[in-house]
């Protein structure tokens, strides 16, 4: 996969934090050597946060997002400051921009205790060093610049990307032998992307290819034929959660069977509490309100899996009056004392911190937390056999 098509999900998030004309925006500008961020002498310049996906050397593909000051005044700076706060969900390495003039100031120390808290790596800039200031011995994380004169950029640079850990996770590829042939069932309804396959298809595609292993691509009506023209047994086949009842009468026993959404929860971190989860469906109750959200924002079409067929699968199964929301995009309610269940999505275009964030969410709360392939797979009956490749999971069921 190429740098300039790594999905935002999969790049390094690094959020620009700090008061108001503390230069967060001109720092960005010159660390990114681009014009992504308007820049002004006026207070509150940045209103909302500003997203720009790119490659920043030496660290690779990142997500690089300024954010409004964090000093912001009045109703409508309140609100700002919350969404300034709440990028810190999605935030892997935080930099916390402050004039060098004024030094450290309490909303300052506030928003270094939530980086603690949230456990995000960060690091202190003292801005516009190349205007009078006292000089200061500085700690580990600490680094004096000039965005103006660019002075000291690339040694920034080179600090933000000392925070990086490379990952060497994998949707699949860990659980397949090269020269394996992996089967991929992927429906093409109304709701496909046009000439496209949805991204945790195309994400698992590559790494199957990454393995050394052979993909092989079907519409659920020819799987069947498929697997009767293999000379050799398939490695696995992975599902569209979707059509999961029906790939599972067709694939035979002795062929591991699981689903994307199901791969997508390992790869985010939060398969365990999905399956620990999805049992709650069964002490439903007349009244109950589950709320269903999904990372990404699409339009929904009629059919549409989470506000359409999982709702009605649900109250099929439990045959009980059960109460709906939804949730989409970056939005998810932080109060969540209503709901006695939170189905997601896979998180596909969400980052890890971010799924692992709303996960700790409802655990923090009491809420049991699961996922849409694991609902799927247990409404159906099938969620032993999709949880094979997972013998320690299968165990919880």
């Amino acid at each position: 996969m190429s740098l300039n098509s790594t999905p935002s999900s999969d790049r390094t998030h690094i959020g620009f934090f700090g008061k108001r004309n503390s230069g967060k925006s001109s720092l960005l500008n010159a660390v990114t050597n681009q014009d992504i961020s308007i820049v002004s002498d006026y207070k509150g310049t940045t209103t909302d946060p500003v997203f720009k996906a790119m490659e920043l050397l030496p660290l690779g593909p990142v997500m690089i997002i300024d954010t409004p000051g964090i000093d912001d005044e009045g109703e409508l700076g309140l609100m700002r400051v919350k969404k300034a706060k709440q990028i810190l969900n999605k935030t892997d390495i935080a930099v916390l921009v402050v004039d060098c003039r004024d030094g450290l100031s309490d909303v300052d120390y506030e928003l270094i205790d939530i980086f603690k808290k949230k456990d995000v790596d960060y690091i202190i800039v003292y801005n516009k060093s190349d205007l009078p200031h006292d000089e200061k011995i500085l700690n580990e994380n600490e680094i004096y610049v000039s965005a103006k004169e660019k002075t000291n950029i690339d040694n920034l640079k080179n600090r933000i990307a000392s925070f990086n850990k490379p990952s060497d996770k994998k949707i699949v590829g860990d659980m397949i032998d090269k020269n394996d042939i992996v089967i991929l069932v992927t429906p093409i309804d109304s709701a496909a992307p046009k000439g496209r396959l949805i991204l945790p298809q195309q994400q698992t595609i590559r790494d199957i290819l990454d393995a050394g292993a052979i993909n092989i691509v079907v519409k659920e009506d020819m799987l069947e034929s498929t697997l009767s023209s293999l000379s050799r047994k398939p490695g696995m086949v992975i599902t569209d959660s979707q059509v999961f009842e029906k790939v599972a009468e067709i694939v035979p026993e002795n062929i591991p069977l699981t689903s994307f959404s199901i791969l997508m929860a390992r790869y985010k971190g939060f398969l365990e509490n999905a399956v620990k989860g999805v049992s709650e469906i069964k002490n439903l109750k007349d009244g109950d309100t589950v709320l269903v959200s999904e990372g990404c924002s699409h339009h929904r079409q009629c059919g549409d899996i989470g506000t359409e067929k999982i709702p009605n699968w649900i109250k099929k199964f439990t045959n009980k009056n059960i109460n709906f929301k939804f949730s989409s995009g970056t939005y998810f309610p932080e109060d969540l004392s209503e709901y006695s269940l939170i189905i997601h999505c896979g998180g596909c275009m969400l980052n890890e911190r971010e799924i692992k964030y709303r996960m700790k969410c409802a655990q923090d709360q009491n809420v049991p937390f699961t996922n849409y392939g694991t609902v799927i797979a247990f409404l159906h009956s099938i969620l032993k056999r999709s949880l094979e490749i997972f013998p320690d999971l299968q165990k919880m069921i």
